[in-house]
């Protein structure tokens, strides 16, 4: 578990320069997560059964911390930085909604309910690590 004092410094460090450390991670992370759900299904390995709804709350669980991350230390909007939970939580929704159904044009993959729901869950448990790291200790963010 991180320090107090680790935990101000990475904070420090994120709000001296947000778009190196929040931002274009974000950015590049979604590029990758866009590619890898773009890969027919079949060329992807399965070692045990519930390897596909690890890996979406896995992904999602990243997605989601750094979506969380982007709209705290964002500066253009008050309102986007004030209600970053419930705006992190329609992006990470609407984004898992949209990639099941462009799903369904990749060869081998489908739309699956199950998927948009680990989707949601472990978007969501990134997104509520985060904040519970903000709300310990609020000098972090302001």
């Amino acid at each position: 578990m991180l320090s107090n004092l680790s935990l101000t410094r990475l904070f420090n460090s994120i709000k001296k320069n947000p778009f190196r450390f929040v931002h274009l991670p974000l950015i590049l992370y979604w590029i990758f997560l866009f590619i890898m759900t773009s890969i027919p299904v079949e060329k992807i390995p399965k070692l045990f059964n519930t390897q596909d709804k690890i890996e979406h709350f896995a992904a999602y669980f990243i997605l989601g911390v750094l979506i969380k991350l982007s709209t705290v230390f964002q500066n253009k909007s008050e309102l986007i930085k004030k209600n970053s939970m419930i705006v992190s939580l329609i992006i990470i929704t609407i984004y898992a909604m949209f990639d099941e159904l462009h799903q369904l044009i990749i060869p081998g993959r489908y739309c699956d309910f199950y998927d948009w729901l680990f989707d949601f869950v472990g978007g969501s448990a990134g997104i509520i690590l985060v904040n519970h790291f903000l709300k310990r200790d609020k000098s972090l963010v302001h």
